[in-house]
């Protein structure tokens, strides 16, 4: 006798799915980009609370650059775009990279 219906359909939710990359998202320090403006962005885009949005503007202007989130490429590339987007309509020179974890 053949291979029964069932065991096909076993063997095949047996297959194992692989977790996507994540990425890690940047902000990066400028001379010109204020830091209100830093703060929203983040809090916007980023859905983080203005406590946690403040340490990473300040991780920002300490630091050279401060970490946003780890997300999925395609969500994180979404965000780039975004913030790229909104310091431009702002005419801030804000630069946001992300790079694999």
């Amino acid at each position: 006798m053949g291979i029964s219906r069932d065991t096909e359909i076993e063997n095949k939710s047996r297959t194992e799915l692989k977790e996507p990359s994540l990425y890690r998202v940047l902000l990066l320090n400028d001379h010109y980009t204020t830091m209100d403006f830093v703060v929203e962005v983040i809090r916007t885009v980023f859905h983080k609370t203005a406590a946690e949005a403040t340490k990473i503007m300040l991780d920002v202007h300490r630091k050279g650059r401060g970490v946003v989130g780890l997300y999925p490429y395609d969500i994180a590339k979404t965000k780039v775009i975004k913030v790229e987007k909104l310091a431009q309509d702002a005419e801030f020179p804000l630069e946001c990279t992300m790079e694999e974890e």
